[in-house]
């Protein structure tokens, strides 16, 4: 199916001199760092749980490692592939977990990560569910 998308040429100088500032505000700082700086990013030696999820519709995958003492996180990380939003929700996850009990983790929820992650837009709202979903198919690993 082709569409065919057709533009005024009256509101395209107009468009064309906002686009700086449209990509500026895209995004906000908080989640422009955790790309910039990702947080816990990497493997973790003598994880308890270790869990892969993918998005089977863009093929963003999301892998996070956990090691827990006394029903504490003790730490966590993280390996994102895909788009930025996944990163900094992978990022913004990790970070949190280190120091929260396993209760606590269980009741994170999407909108936390995506807060935590500076806020995604309506259409990138997948990456906190895929972090979510890894969330908690890790804390089920813990459980068994």
């Amino acid at each position: 199916m082709k569409v065919k998308l057709t533009f005024s040429t009256e509101a395209l100088p107009t468009a064309i001199r906002l686009l700086p500032t449209i990509l500026s505000v895209a995004y906000s700082d908080t989640f422009k760092e955790h790309l910039a700086n990702p947080r816990n990013a990497g493997t973790l030696e003598g994880a308890d749980a270790e869990v892969e999820q993918s998005n089977p519709v863009c093929g963003d995958r999301l892998r996070l490692a956990l090691r827990v003492r006394g029903r504490r996180i003790e730490a966590a990380r993280f390996l994102a592939y895909g788009c930025p939003p996944t990163l900094a929700c992978g990022s913004a996850l990790a970070w949190m977990l280190e120091g929260m009990t396993l209760d606590e983790a269980a009741r994170l929820t999407r909108a936390e990560i995506a807060e935590a992650a500076g806020g995604l837009p309506p259409r990138k709202q997948h990456a906190a569910a895929l972090a979510y979903e890894t969330l908690q198919e890790s804390l089920t690993l813990l459980r068994t």
